[in-house]
């Protein structure tokens, strides 16, 4: 199959020149007299279309996304397909934003170039915007079965009372009282025969474990806030050898119960690597698009696979996208520290994007990390394009000592301005080990400053995943990532806080959080016969984070059950032994001063 043989980074080389050197002078500042064929200059506001400019690769499904002006002022859309021909569609509006996307009632055709235009603006304000992009040709990649997961783990910890929850066990090792309050969240996903989304407490106690069905993964587990309320959110999906993610992110609240999915759009599925909901109600998701390239110079083939890097932000309530970025076309192939792969039949993951963060400004723009480019890029959200590079084979300033990162994971931005990395160091390994970084860009003198680094010790080397979380106190929190250790470190780098789960297991993040859950569902019990005539009485409650001891309640009948005995809190499941000749018998979790939070069903003895 034949692909075009422009590169598609000269596609976009007209636009890129528009961007001044300027920009350098500090974050998130906006494009300084550049404008596009979607951002013509005039008192209406901006309006991004999407596929970008220039893409080189749109899905054959993809829709038209306008962004920044009211569906009422978007007309007379045409798109056109260089073989397609015209598409007829109907807009449809954002929930969470001015805009509307074009949803053509035809899809398009692979390879194929297509030009956009509509009339945007209010009555006496109108003006003629348009775009113009190119379909990709798919690359196909057979995607093996998923792996079967282990029958059981010597390290796995189970519950009489919740049969379906089965977890490793956590170890902590370091618990200083200076150490952040809060429960830790992340994702089991190997070393166990369950698999999913879990928070621990910081004794290492499990506090809520949501199992994924055989064949998915859960990562990028963290508390989010949405629609004005903390949830739980994190990415769920099938992950082949390619180590990239196809799947979709959910998102619960503090009952644990199912609010929304997130999925990608234009025929793509979510990626593992970044969920981030934003206040207003989007979230900018990763996602992957495998398609033909021309990858000889890279060591690979002229109808090459291409795993190309994208970015998406998707309005949460309808599903639909506001914003499509793509790195091939933006970022061109020589830049990878990768090589294509000299089998055919595996794509070419040049960029690899593993996060995403917005920029404090309030602005709109955002920075991405490509791993594979050992680089991160600010990114104007208006246009695409790309600000400056921190890092990597062209980084737009000096790196500093000790500032250059490999085959990071999680660049984020902090309030400060500062910058956080988990510098993987690997693999192929580059540094001797991984590291916590926290960076500083000076802006005029384009150069890059180390503020801090953490370590762990004994030395840890992550191939893959972790990431750096900045606490409100400011302590700083770190998950290992491939290695199965999680770190809290204080303010001059003294440990505070260190757990591990067993050896073989990763977490891909790990975060501290303050978290307060009420389950919808009723508390567990579960009856077994005990030494000297003795009943042992088991009681949990999968994600309460209010119990402090449990009542068991026994009786003739379902509705004349009486007190037994209560016992404190002692873990996920509290055991108590008693002797009682009643048939039915019931647990209760009580509150600190004593209150009811939740009744079980009754059990036989």
């Amino acid at each position: 199959m034949q692909t075009t043989s422009l590169r598609p980074s000269r596609l976009i080389a007209s636009l890129a020149a528009a961007i001044a050197t300027s920009l350098l002078a500090g974050p998130g500042q906006a494009l300084a007299a550049a404008s596009s064929p979607q951002t013509p200059a005039s008192s209406v506001a901006p309006v991004t279309i999407s596929p970008l400019p220039g893409t080189p690769d749109a899905s054959p499904k993809t829709q038209i996304s306008f962004l920044g002006i009211p569906e009422s002022e978007i007309s007379d859309v045409s798109v056109v397909g260089s073989s397609s021909g015209s598409h007829s569609g109907h807009l449809e509006a954002y929930a969470s934003a001015h805009g509307a996307s074009f949803l053509p009632s035809k899809g398009f055709v692979q390879g194929e170039h297509v030009t956009v235009s509509a009339m945007v603006g209010p009555s006496g304000q109108r003006r003629r915007v348009s775009s113009y992009f190119t379909v990709a040709r798919l690359f196909h990649y057979a995607f093996p079965p998923p792996s079967a997961r282990p029958s059981s783990d010597a390290d796995d910890q189970s519950f009489v009372s919740a049969p379906g929850v089965q977890t490793p066990t956590v170890d902590v090792t370091v618990h200083s009282p200076k150490a952040s309050p809060g429960d830790i969240f992340f994702g089991s996903n190997s070393g166990s025969a369950a698999w999913g989304p879990t928070i621990i407490n910081e004794k290492g106690q499990l506090v809520w474990f949501h199992e994924v069905p055989q064949g998915d993964h859960a990562m990028d587990f963290k508390v989010a806030e949405y629609e004005g309320k903390p949830v739980l959110v994190w990415w769920q999906g099938y992950i082949p050898p390619i180590g990239l993610g196809f799947g979709e992110d959910e998102i619960y609240n503090d009952s644990y119960q199912h609010v929304a999915t997130i999925k990608a759009g234009n025929g793509y599925q979510a990626d593992l690597h970044e969920v981030l909901l934003r206040p207003q109600g989007s979230a900018f998701i990763t996602a992957y698009s495998l398609v033909d390239a021309d990858t000889v110079a890279e060591g690979g083939f002229n109808n090459g696979g291409l795993a190309d890097a994208v970015l998406q932000e998707v309005d949460v309530k309808t599903g639909l996208v506001m914003f499509e970025w793509h790195a091939y076309g933006h970022v061109p192939l020589n830049e990878s520290y990768s090589k294509a792969s000299s089998s055919h039949g595996w794509p070419f993951d040049f960029f690899h994007m593993n996060s995403v963060s917005m920029d404090p400004s309030g602005d709109g723009n955002f920075l991405i990390s490509s791993r594979n480019m050992r680089a991160g890029y600010e990114i104007n959200h208006l246009t695409g394009q790309i600000l400056w590079h921190l890092g990597g084979k062209k980084s737009s300033f000096t790196m500093g000592p000790g500032t250059r990162t490999a085959y990071q994971h999680d660049i984020q931005w902090q309030p400060d301005h500062t910058i956080t990395i988990f510098d993987n160091g690997g693999s192929p390994p580059i540094h001797k080990e991984s590291r916590a970084l926290r960076e500083r860009i000076d802006f005029k003198t384009k150069a890059v400053q180390l503020v801090s680094v953490f370590n762990h010790q004994p030395p840890l080397s992550a191939e893959s995943q972790g990431d750096v979380q900045v606490l409100s106190d400011g302590d700083t929190f770190v998950g290992w990532g491939q290695e199965p250790f999680f770190s809290e470190f204080g303010p001059k780098g003294e440990v505070l806080f260190s757990a591990h789960l067993p050896t073989g297991s990763s977490s891909y993040r790990a975060f501290r959080f303050p978290w307060s859950g009420t389950p919808s569902e009723p508390p567990r019990v579960a009856i077994q016969s005990g030494s000297g005539g003795a009943l042992n009485v088991f009681a949990s409650w999968n994600g309460a984070t209010a119990v402090s001891s449990w009542r068991v309640l026994g009786g003739a009948s379902k509705g004349h059950l009486g007190e037994i005995a209560t016992t404190p809190l002692t873990s996920f499941q509290t055991e108590t032994a008693v002797h009682t000749k009643d048939t039915l018998l019931a647990v209760q979790a009580l509150g600190k001063s004593g209150e009811v939070l939740g009744t079980s069903a009754t059990a036989k003895r």
